[in-house]
């Protein structure tokens, strides 16, 4: 049976190994396995965002959406140690790995299935990057869950493929609310920031 990173509970039997990787500057070791998103190396996509976006380094609510085996989350919580980290996935296997790699490296993280973040929790990041094969449609649904608990000020930072949609994903966020800017591209991809919607009046 063909498991997807995005399964809830993946199918294929989980094969571990040990990897490293350099996030916002330092050489971390992680603990993948098949099952999850790019288990044999730091992909591409999140190795540009982690280059071109520079990390808080103060006390805010961090969000890593579609957080893997948690590079960005435990990058994030190590950058800023006073900041409140959550790191989220569909993949069961996934937060397993996450939490693992968090206790490793002693970074405060908290990971959680998306329905465990209470609802009263609001981000003033949210860094993603999404998993674009769940298809437009369940892409838009995902964004249009997450993006309306960040803070009046807050800023999502996305990466996408240029070759898998990131001009259109910028124009329909803009067009929904959420005004995105391109802030970087390399390698094919865009990093994309994305504005809290304005406060009605």
């Amino acid at each position: 049976m063909t498991s997807q990173y995005f399964d809830e509970q993946p199918a294929s039997s989980d094969r571990r190994r040990v990897i490293t990787a350099t996030v916002f500057g330092r050489q971390l070791d992680f603990t993948t396995s098949s099952g999850t998103f790019s288990p044999d190396r730091l992909d591409k996509a999140t190795q540009v965002l982690l280059g071109e976006v520079e990390p808080p380094t103060d006390e805010k609510t961090l969000l890593d959406l579609g957080c893997g085996w948690g590079p960005i989350a435990v990058g994030l919580a190590l950058t800023a140690p006073d900041a409140t980290v959550w790191a989220v996935d569909v993949n069961e296997r996934a937060r397993e790995l996450t939490a693992l790699n968090a206790s490793r490296h002693r970074a405060r993280v908290n990971v959680a299935a998306p329905e465990s973040v209470p609802g009263n929790v609001r981000f003033d990041e949210i860094w993603s990057n999404p998993p674009i094969r769940i298809g437009k449609d369940g892409l838009h649904v995902l964004l249009a869950t997450w993006l309306p608990r960040l803070q009046l000020d807050g800023r999502a930072y996305l990466v996408v493929g240029k070759n898998l949609g990131a001009d259109s994903l910028q124009r329909w966020l803009t067009e929904s609310g959420w005004p995105a800017e391109r802030i970087a591209s390399s390698g094919g991809f865009r990093v994309l920031r994305v504005s809290a919607r304005p406060a009605e009046d």
